[in-house]
């Protein structure tokens, strides 16, 4: 059960501003062992870590990422749409996240590619070149709702674990993974039998379900075999692998 890996969806945003330094810093506090997080790419080609092709939502502009430059992303206020005490939290780039999980050997990474609506060229290969430069590609997993583009980062960097997004109803979706190369399946988490990861393991894929919030769906997936859970509450989390780790203590 402590092998389970604890992933904050954009980092612990049911605390901190989505997809900012304090929300990933925030997560690693309350014991998350992962953050998962959204790619995008600036007009000037540099990787930046945000959820909404837009930058209404969360960073005060009716511009679509695609469009500023990063210094003109990096003067947008993303924290004040949450809670004005995090007034000046600016959108980081991919770099600034890796540098903060780099001495941190226990946090893994999920990158989730934005390149189903907006079209990133040359996106996959930036991606790969920042995480080979910063050595973490043992610690990392791309996954994208667009599946061409898990196969052309295959194609890349084999070394690199990629994971298929999809909501629900994918027929024997490890075969349809096993095919693509991928090595995990980031399904919604209505999505997850406990059949289903025992076939998926048996071709060496693993169960990643999202976006996972309340303790008795944690409890149910925990139960269910799955390798990770992405959630907004990494302490809610923490608190349950931990009991389930101190009752199979006390069986032993």
């Amino acid at each position: 059960m402590n092998l389970v890996l604890n992933i904050a969806h954009r980092g612990a945003s049911a605390y901190c501003p989505e997809n900012t330094m304090a929300a990933f810093r925030r997560a690693i506090e309350l014991g998350a062992t992962g953050i998962e997080t959204d790619v995008q790419m600036t007009s000037d080609g540099q990787l930046v870590l945000i959820h909404d092709e837009s930058l209404q939502r969360t960073a005060g502009s009716p511009r679509l990422v695609k469009d500023v430059t990063l210094e003109e992303a990096k003067q947008l206020d993303a924290g004040s749409w949450f809670d004005p005490a995090f007034a000046g939290e600016r959108i980081p780039t991919l770099g600034e996240l890796l540098e903060l999980v780099k001495p941190r050997e226990d946090v893994y990474v999920n990158l989730e590619l934005k390149n189903s609506i907006v079209n990133y060229p040359g996106l996959e290969e930036a991606v790969i070149e920042e995480i080979r430069r910063q050595g973490l590609g043992e610690r990392i997993i791309v996954s994208s709702f667009n599946h061409y583009s898990l196969v052309l980062c295959k194609e890349l960097a084999p070394e690199i674990r990629t994971g298929v997004l999809y909501v629900e109803g994918l027929y024997e979706p490890w075969e349809y993974a096993a095919r693509i190369g991928a090595s995990a399946l980031h399904a919604h988490h209505r999505a997850v039998l406990p059949e289903w990861t025992a076939q998926a393991a048996e071709r060496g894929i693993v169960y990643n379900p999202w976006t996972v919030n309340e303790p008795a769906e944690m409890k149910r997936l925990l139960d269910a075999g799955v390798a990770s859970i992405i959630t907004d509450y990494p302490d809610r989390l923490a608190a349950l692998i931990a009991e389930a780790g101190a009752q199979a203590n006390s069986a032993n």
